[in-house]
């Protein structure tokens, strides 16, 4: 049986997605962080590194979510993958650089703007992530623009893990009108059965 630790508003979020992809079924096991319950000795049985999400797929363990939809797509749907090797590196090319380049400014702004009061925010670091973001924003567009998905004409999981990314923009009121080939990537994935599905858990 399937588990998945964490809540669909975290970064567990692109892991129900690509669980829905599947068209799997699982258990969905809460943890309240602000119980600590990820720092219990339970949860650090599971993931040592004490943070969300986890998965188990019954005696096996496995956490970081970009690591736990890889593992999940070559069992159950490998061409999410891709089916040539050329495929396969440009998806995890693309899954390396949200990760690495494009999700830490943005993550920086949300917690800023998200989980700190106003009037203790660093307007700093806000600022520093604002001017990073779009050179990153520009690059990814212009690589949509020469092909419908981020590793050719099929949807992948690099899709899914960047679009989980991207979408957090609208979270930090970050203008991306100006990127017409994000807008319409993401307009497409956003109308996939398995999105609209996990977009149900976000309520």
């Amino acid at each position: 049986m399937l588990k998945i630790y964490g809540s669909p508003r975290s970064s567990a979020g692109r892991v129900y997605w690509m669980l829905e992809e599947l068209g799997l079924s699982y258990e969905a096991v809460t943890i309240n962080m602000r119980e600590k319950e990820h720092k219990s000795e339970a949860y650090l049985k599971l993931n040592p590194n004490a943070k969300v999400p986890c998965l188990s797929d019954d005696d096996y363990v496995i956490w970081e979510s970009v690591a736990i939809n890889n593992y999940l797509a070559d069992k159950y749907k490998p061409e999410l993958l891709g089916h040539t090797h050329e495929v396969r590196g440009l998806v995890q090319q693309w899954n390396l650089w949200s990760m690495l380049e494009l999700q830490k400014p943005i993550i920086d702004i949300f917690i800023q703007k998200v989980f700190v009061p106003e009037d203790k925010r660093d307007l700093s670091i806000i600022e520093t992530a604002q001017k990073i973001c779009p050179p990153l924003l520009a690059l990814l567009d212009s690589a949509l623009g020469k092909k419908k998905y981020l590793a050719g004409e099929n949807f992948t999981a690099a899709d899914l893990n960047m679009a989980t990314v991207v979408s957090l923009t609208s979270a930090i009121q970050m203008d991306i009108s100006a990127y017409k080939n994000i807008k319409i990537w993401l307009s497409n994935i956003r109308e996939r059965p398995a999105y609209q599905k996990f977009s149900k858990l976000l309520v």
